[in-house]
């Protein structure tokens, strides 16, 4: 199964049914699927999101015609994560808006009502804290998406404290001006 193409191991899984021939397939991708992952969750949520991915799999895959794995797995992952995000929201437990992530600094939240869905923002989110630079962009995520202290993204990172601090307060400001443009 190791020189088996992707479209070779869909074809024998779309005839077999085999779990073992869509293991082979899903491990080559795993590492990507659980980088996905990781953009919205923690490590644990993560590796439970990557089963029930591959869980996903085992159906969507008979049903759909897949021309490039990798591509349409990034784009299920992706989903599957935004998906739980919402089903999050809806029960009141975590919302995960960049304008509800980002509390201003008088305490306020910043809300954008203009009929952008929770997948919007975070798809303008996703490409916003791209643009940031490097130590920004971890200290950010660190901090807002994996809810870590400042001590801990300053562990974490190396950085001083006082520079965990500002690259934070920095690569706030940075978001929230990249996301007002975008919305």
């Amino acid at each position: 199964m190791k020189d088996a193409t992707d479209a070779d191991l869909i074809q024998e899984y779309k005839r077999s049914g085999k779990l073992d021939v869509l293991a082979a397939l899903y491990q080559r991708y795993m590492n990507l699927v659980y980088g996905v992952c990781l953009k919205y969750f923690d490590e644990d949520a993560s590796k439970d999101a990557v089963m029930q991915i591959f869980e996903e799999l085992i159906d969507k895959l008979k049903v759909h015609e897949v021309q490039n794995f990798k591509s349409w797995l990034h784009v299920l992952s992706r989903n599957h994560c935004l998906m739980k995000l919402r089903s999050m929201k809806n029960k009141e437990s975590k919302q995960v808006s960049i304008d509800d992530n980002l509390v201003m600094e008088n305490g306020e939240i910043g809300h954008h009502d203009n009929g952008t869905s929770l997948e919007d923002n975070l798809q303008a989110m996703e490409k916003c804290l791209e643009t940031l630079p490097e130590e920004q962009k971890r200290s950010v995520d660190l901090f807002y998406l994996k809810e870590k202290s400042y001590r801990e993204v300053s562990a974490l990172t190396g950085y001083d404290m006082n520079k965990v601090k500002s690259y934070i307060q920095n690569g706030k400001r940075n978001l929230k001006n990249c996301m007002d443009q975008h919305a």
